[in-house]
């Protein structure tokens, strides 16, 4: 059995429905819990189950930042970064306000866990994060209109697998 505790909300799992119904029936004694059933959505990661297994997306996360960003009407970028960058050598000015370069960032980062073929990119513009440029937003909002082209990704767990 697995327990995944974030704040007042609990992720049980098992290969042993009994043993999860014996743990859910101690927390209820202990504590008031709510049952909400097998796991759909959980920290921006939605559960999808098939009988082949699991599939883990970020899709309704992803949209929010394409969303806040303002960038929904944007062209879809086919990768997420230009091949041979030069995105260190860039001399344009600095960001005035470098909170927004940071947040957008932080949130790509939390992306990374259902779409590992953002992880070079997001590591690439993590690199700016000390002093980022004109030049390293735009190529995060390249990110984005990338991740806008491929909102179906994610990460399917097999059933039947060694795990």
């Amino acid at each position: 059995m697995a327990l995944l505790v974030y704040v007042d909300d609990i992720v049980l799992a098992s290969n042993d429905p009994h043993l999860c119904d014996e743990f859910k029936s101690y927390l209820h004694s202990c504590f008031s819990i709510k049952d909400l059933g097998p796991l759909k959505y959980f920290l921006g990661i939605e559960v999808a189950r098939g009988p082949k297994g699991l599939f883990l997306s970020q899709c309704k996360y992803a949209l929010e930042i394409v969303d806040e960003c303002r960038l929904l009407s944007a062209k879809p970028s086919v990768f997420p970064m230009e091949e041979n960058h030069k995105l260190s050598l860039t001399t344009r000015p600095y960001l005035e306000v470098a909170g927004s370069y940071h947040w957008l960032v932080g949130r790509l980062i939390y992306l990374t866990i259902t779409c590992p073929d953002l992880r070079y990119a997001v590591h690439i513009l993590c690199q700016f994060m000390q002093a980022p440029r004109e030049e390293h937003m735009n190529a995060a909002h390249r990110v984005l209109r990338y991740i806008k082209g491929s909102l179906d990704c994610g990460i399917v767990i097999h059933a039947h697998c060694d795990l």
